[in-house]
């Protein structure tokens, strides 16, 4: 216990160290683009002064400057609109498609806008122009890097959730299976010295039909004993009439249930074979049907149907109890959930795994409204 406690604190102390990590990898990223967005931004200030310069010169003497001239030539990767005076615009490291360039760049620098805020080239108080820009092919990229690391989180997180629930659902099992493997065991013991006790009556003039009574509940012991055996292996699946399988096993609790409750079965004519585990196909059935007295409370009608399809057979199981809502149509198939004060979550859970896991088949529950009933569905596919 001890062991499996350090260990599942270790794995949350992974987990948040992985986490934290991640969390680290974001934030720097975040950090790295917003400042190569600043550095963007003293690029094209640096811009802007080298216009302002420039016809500063060109006003003083006449003469272009060299250095305003290299530091304008020098940008090839930041995409820019430049608006004069006059609302003329002119662009570089734009690729033009519009017919109407003028209408084009107007609306692309007011896009600019939202991104950047926009630099005046301003000299002796007159706004020369107005230099509009984007972000870099680059910058662009490392804009949606944050949202790449941030889905890379969310499929970790993921990840780490299926690993924990699969670790969890194992446990269960592995649980769920050594609980009926010891139950099986601890059975056999008193089931043992039922059958002796059964022989030593028959010698003492008891009521015959007592002593078949009793061997009947024996056999049923040894039912019970052999269906916990089996759960946690894999079962031998034979050709077995899936009608006739049904038919005992309503009959079986029809005959131990209260008279207040109506049994009403429509099965099918004739045999047909499916690859059944007898025992195990019958306990499924018997914990739907008790499932659904339950939910009666003890008082109603009981609807067992079975549907022929080309390659499968369906058992409906319907019942006039108090019903369920839409989210337990899945949680009440889950381990450990219950809506009985007294139950352990146990019987639909196996149920379950014996449909699904060891048939092949499906189970779910159909139909259901609070306070008129539920319908459970089985599938299972025919012999071929």
């Amino acid at each position: 216990m001890k062991l499996s406690s350090n260990r599942s604190v270790l794995n949350w102390i992974v987990i948040l160290v992985s986490f934290l990590i991640v969390s680290l990898i974001l934030w720097n990223t975040y950090r790295f683009f917003q400042k190569f967005k600043e550095e963007e931004r003293i690029k094209m200030e640096n811009f802007s002064e080298a216009q302002r310069e420039l016809v500063k010169t060109q006003d003083l003497d006449g003469n272009i400057s060299d250095l305003p001239l290299k530091i304008i030539q020098s940008n090839t990767t930041t995409p820019m609109i430049i608006e004069g005076s006059k609302g003329d615009f002119q662009s570089n490291n734009i690729e033009i498609k519009a017919k109407n360039n003028q209408e084009y760049l107007k609306k692309l620098s007011q896009e600019f806008a939202k991104e950047n805020t926009p630099i005046q080239v301003i000299y002796n108080g007159e706004v020369l122009s107005t230099v509009y820009y984007g972000n870099s092919v680059l910058l662009n990229k490392l804009k949606y890097y944050p949202l790449a690391l941030a889905l890379i989180i969310i499929l970790f997180l993921g990840l780490i959730y299926f690993f924990y629930r699969s670790s969890r659902i194992a446990t269960q099992n592995k649980l769920w299976t050594a609980m009926a493997k010891e139950t099986a065991h601890q059975i056999g013991t008193p089931l043992s010295s039922l059958i002796g006790w059964a022989e030593l009556l028959k010698n003492e003039n008891v009521n015959p039909t007592y002593i078949d009574e009793i061997n009947n509940d024996i056999n049923r012991l040894e039912t019970i004993t052999e269906r916990f055996s089996k759960i946690g292996s894999i079962p031998q699946l034979t050709p077995t009439d899936i009608v006739q399988a049904t038919k005992n096993s309503i009959l079986y609790l029809e005959a131990r249930s209260s008279q207040m409750i109506s049994f009403h079965s429509k099965l099918l004519e004739g045999a047909v074979l499916i690859d059944l585990n007898a025992a195990l196909y019958s306990w499924t059935i018997e914990n739907l049907i008790k499932n659904s007295i339950d939910a009666m409370k003890g008082k109603g009608d009981l609807n067992i149907v079975m549907e022929d399809k080309p390659e499968e057979v369906c058992i409906l199981i319907s019942d006039t109890g108090q019903g369920l809502s839409k989210k337990q149509f899945n949680t009440i198939f889950e381990t450990g959930y219950t809506t009985k004060k007294r139950g352990w979550g146990l019987g639909l859970s196996l149920a379950k795994r014996i449909i699904e896991q060891y048939h092949n088949g499906k189970i779910k529950v159909l139909s259901s409204e609070l306070g008129k009933g539920t319908t459970f569905q089985i599938t299972l596919k025919k012999s071929r």
